[in-house]
């Protein structure tokens, strides 16, 4: 095992005392190509061209001697050290941190970042990153090859964003440009790269306590007030059915989630309110009108889609959860064809509920249902004012876990 493995940090100025002195130690010597490039790394040194970071702390772990690690910004954010210190490696290392790649690329731009979502986007977590871009106002992404800026802004049809594209930060190579990403494909960028993703309202003026979006904003409770809707309630938007409809789906960070029937948006402005995407889909001008101001009402990003389902529905992403608030039993199919991990809906009567559920099994879900009856009490004189009932139905992938 190497007798001491120093990480060192390089934002593309001038190495520090202590990253000069662990250079000048070392018999080995891991980086990227600009990085084995500088003058300092001894010229006897064994060379290992980073590319797994994993293939080369086996290397590091085998080695007799001094090793260094050399990386972009804070090798401790997103970076080399967390797989350095897996225990399969048995690694100490030691860091010598620089000015992380995000950190250059708000200052570039000259924007503060307390209030950014940060997200990695590599080909598999491409999609995530994306609804990311889509639920927030503020969003940095650590790019890499096949998951860059050009395919960000492909993946945002229809979601109007500015992007400010960080090239190359530190060397002499440095770019920073500023486009809308229905306009990102156009262009070929270089690697390595970082994109803040601006759009959407704006966030409130002060500081905050908490980096990223403040948990505790809004009104508490998974269920928005009364007053919220503006106007009456449909029949699948009553609040017990609502919420019980949210934690069966559990929308979370990274997540798409259709709302399709949106009514009042009180359902897609709660699951954005849990850090979701939310596509909105409704066949009345009027109900799409009312979830737009709501989500306007409570700061929350929502993508409002006009159409019928389920033809509408042919050329939307893909979702990972799914609420179907109206169109039936041939929407809910529709939905279950393009395999979300969860669906939820309700139904009106048992024999509509019957045939849902089997639609659902057929599909190969995990179906459950349950009656649920809400009844609302005048507290003045404890006298019932309203009653409703309705079958909510769920169903989950088994394969695809929670």
């Amino acid at each position: 095992m190497a007798d001491r493995v120093t990480v060192i940090g390089w934002d593309g100025s001038p190495l520090t005392a202590a990253a000069r002195s662990a250079l000048g130690a070392a018999t080995l010597v891991a980086g990227a190509a600009h990085h084995l490039a500088l003058p300092e790394v001894p010229a006897g040194a064994e060379r290992i061209r980073l590319g797994s970071v994993a293939l080369a702390a086996r290397r590091i772990a085998g080695h007799r001697g001094t090793a260094v690690v050399l990386a972009d910004g804070d090798p401790g954010f997103f970076g080399v050290v967390r797989t350095l210190r897996a225990p399969e490696f048995g690694l100490e290392v030691e860091v010598v941190p620089a000015v992380s790649s995000v950190a250059a690329a708000f200052a570039r731009a000259g924007m503060p970042w307390d209030d950014a979502q940060v997200v990695v986007a590599h080909p598999r977590t491409l999609r995530r990153a994306v609804n990311v871009c889509r639920a927030h106002t503020k969003v940095a992404v650590l790019t890499s090859p096949g998951a860059g800026p050009a395919e960000l802004g492909l993946l945002m049809e229809g979601v109007h964003r500015t992007f400010v594209i960080c090239e190359e930060l530190g060397t002499a190579r440095e770019q920073v440009t500023v486009v809308t990403s229905d306009k990102a494909a156009d262009h070929t960028w270089r690697d390595p790269n970082v994109v803040i993703v601006i759009g959407g309202p704006a966030g409130a003026a002060d500081t905050g306590w908490i980096a990223g979006r403040d948990p505790a904003s809004g009104p508490r409770g998974w269920s928005l007030p009364a007053e919220a809707h503006g106007g009456g309630l449909g029949e699948g938007e009553r609040e017990l059915l609502r919420v019980s409809q949210l934690a069966r789906l559990g929308p979370r960070v990274g997540d798409l989630v259709w709302d399709i029937g949106c009514g009042s948006g009180l359902f897609a402005t709660e699951a954005a309110r849990a850090g979701a995407a939310v596509l909105a889909v409704d066949s009345d001008l009027g109900a799409c009108a009312r979830t737009d101001a709501t989500a306007r009402r409570y700061g929350v990003q929502l993508q409002i889609v006009h159409g019928t389902a389920p033809h509408v529905l042919e050329n939307l992403p893909e979702p990972d959860v799914v609420r179907v608030g109206g169109g039936g039993a041939a929407v809910v199919s529709a939905v279950a064809d393009r395999r979300p991990q969860r669906i939820v809906t309700h139904a009106a009567t048992r024999d509509t509920a019957e045939r849902v559920g089997r639609d659902l099994t057929e599909h190969g879900y995990r179906v459950e249902c349950a009656l649920l009856q809400s009844v609302e009490l005048d507290t003045r004189v404890w006298t019932e004012t309203e009653r409703s009932v309705a079958f909510l139905l769920s169903g989950v992938l088994p394969a695809r876990g929670a």
